[in-house]
């Protein structure tokens, strides 16, 4: 097998798993959060960053780095590791979703994807095959399949439709994989459908893949939504293999997802929103552009040993991103994949402990105290 999944330790009170990756580049522990680093690099930080905060795996674009720098490169160096000088895994997406994002500049036939560049306007064509092709001469630890993406909440016939194309072109991928030592996910669709879902799943279990993705949430549906389908269909997966919930997202759920039996996740969150001057800290989301800011010499969050909890004031943060200076969201990054990250070792640890869903529900119970008290200061 291209990796080992070991699954050692259940929550008593929940759905939550301790799990152990073993990849070509590493040992991941579960449940873990893998930052994005889309481009080859997770924006504004150094390889040596990510080491400190402790990132077991980084997630990188297949879309991206198709079009810049593109896979002549990639073969030339000797894959993704040696070019960003990560010695970590990496888990590569297929560029289903970023397809999904253009829809005045894509067409989506059997075949695959058809778009145009945002580099240089230039066509380029997408298939399952060249899907892996790329992610093949990237290197990654862990490929995707490419899958159709759609608004969850359209028709049944329109998800259906996808979620049989996402299916085909599953096999296709399967057919296409060169290296055994790259591993490969299916991506579950099937969209707000429970009925559909599991016919997705019942599908893709059959074939022998190394894990399974839940794909085509967080677009356009509720939490509520999100929460029901991915308890529905990750109770649904192997238990033997990993579990990868797609693209979600702030620290709540992530910490219901746990609870839920899913064992990896990938977000932007925290340092998209850390350059926008958000940061996530133990009681909840700080915005350090506020006024309230300007002379608390108080860290961004007491119960955080990061390196910019440690050594800045809030103030500081402040006056970094009135003044501009790009050290402000770079320090504000640092400090999310921290939290985020940290927030998974102690799951980790209160899973061993048989101890997860009070965990859970005290981590939940702090944060929307805090958001709640936050909303009421704003609209006083």
């Amino acid at each position: 097998m291209a990796l080992a999944f070991s699954l050692i330790g259940r929550d008593a009170g929940s759905g939550a798993r301790r799990g152990r990756l073993h990849t070509a580049h590493g040992v991941v522990e579960t449940p873990a959060f893998m930052p994005v680093g889309t481009r080859a690099t997770v924006t504004g930080l150094l390889p040596a960053d990510l080491r400190a905060a402790g990132a077991p795996i980084l997630l990188a674009n297949t879309y991206h780095l198709l079009l810049r720098p593109g896979a002549e490169l990639f073969r030339r160096v000797g894959g993704i590791h040696a070019f960003m000088r990560w010695d970590g895994p990496v888990l590569t997406d297929s560029g289903g979703y970023q397809i999904f994002s253009l829809p005045a500049d894509r067409d989506i036939t059997e075949a695959g994807a058809r778009f145009r560049s945002y580099v240089d306007g230039r066509v380029h064509d997408l298939s399952p095959e060249g899907s892996i092709a790329m992610q093949t001469a990237i290197g990654s630890d862990i490929m995707m399949a490419l899958d159709e993406c759609l608004d969850s909440t359209l028709d049944e016939g329109a998800v259906r439709a996808a979620m049989e194309r996402t299916h085909r072109w599953a096999l296709r991928s399967l057919a296409a994989r060169v290296d055994p030592a790259q591993a490969l996910f299916a991506i579950v669709q099937g969209g707000l459908s429970p009925a559909l879902r599991a016919a997705s799943v019942d599908f893709l279990t059959a074939q022998p893949f190394d894990g399974f993705a839940i794909g085509g949430l967080a677009v356009g549906d509720t939490r509520a939504e999100r929460e029901e389908i991915t308890v529905f269909t990750a109770a649904r997966l192997p238990s033997a293999l990993p579990r990868y919930l797609m693209g979600v997202g702030t620290p709540p759920d992530l910490l219901r997802a746990i609870g839920f039996g899913v064992d990896l996740f990938d977000c932007v969150l925290p340092t998209h929103l850390a350059w926008q001057g958000t940061a996530f800290t133990s009681t909840g989301r700080v915005r350090i552009t506020r006024g309230a800011h300007r002379l608390a010499e108080a860290a961004l969050d007491a119960r955080c040993a990061c390196p910019t909890c440690a050594t800045f004031s809030r103030a500081y943060l402040h006056h970094l991103f009135k003044c501009s200076e790009p050290l402000g969201p770079r320090l504000l990054s640092v400090h999310n994949l921290h939290h985020y990250l940290d927030l998974m070792r102690q799951a980790r640890a209160a899973i061993d402990a048989g101890a997860y869903d009070a965990f859970a529900r005290a981590q939940l119970a702090a944060i929307d105290r805090h958001e709640h008290a936050e909303a009421r200061a704003r609209l006083a």
